[in-house]
């Protein structure tokens, strides 16, 4: 459940809005936890809350920097290590995973702010789930960050539920983000 979006008068200030209160709500499903918590699994899942902010966080860096700004990725996913994204690793903390994600987001503003219009293309990387020589625009780019954002903070939100009973709302009221 997001709070009440700000409102805005142009499309790329309405498409980071949107991708920032998501991101809210991902980020407040940590608040108050300890790290063991933030790295447990209270289902049959193997997603954790810290690992769903890291892969956010990793997730919006590469598409902003690998895929829109053409940068060489930082992190590449080899196969073995795919799953490592969704949960919290020894010495990981909800901190550092925290600062990782508003660095992400810091990136974003300023790479969608750079751009002279949405319009800008990019190519993707291959791999077996993007048709051979497709391309992006920044708009796609950012509506598909907003929806995988929100699909995680849902799983976030079961998660943490699922943890100590805690909802949406609770947290909401608990970090004042109305």
């Amino acid at each position: 459940m997001p709070a009440l979006v700000r409102a805005e008068t142009d499309e790329r200030g309405g498409l980071l809005a949107f991708l920032a209160e998501q991101r809210a709500g991902l980020r407040r499903t940590v608040h108050g936890l300890t790290d063991e918590q933030a790295a447990s699994r209270p289902s049959a899942s193997e997603l954790t809350l810290g690992g769903l902010v890291k892969h956010a966080a990793r997730t919006e860096r590469w598409w902003m920097s690998v895929v829109l700004a053409g940068r060489p990725d930082p992190h590449p996913a080899a196969p073995e290590t795919r799953g490592s994204d969704f949960r919290m690793e020894e010495g990981e903390t909800v901190a550092d995973l925290l600062a990782a994600y508003e660095t992400a987001a810091k990136e974003t503003e300023e790479t969608v702010a750079a751009l002279p219009d949405l319009e800008r293309t990019a190519p993707l990387p291959e791999a077996p789930w993007f048709p051979q020589g497709s391309r992006r625009s920044a708009r796609w780019i950012l509506f598909h960050l907003i929806e995988e954002t929100a699909r995680h903070a849902g799983h976030a939100d079961i998660i943490r539920e699922s943890l100590d009973g805690t909802t949406a709302y609770e947290l909401l009221d608990a970090t004042g983000e109305w």
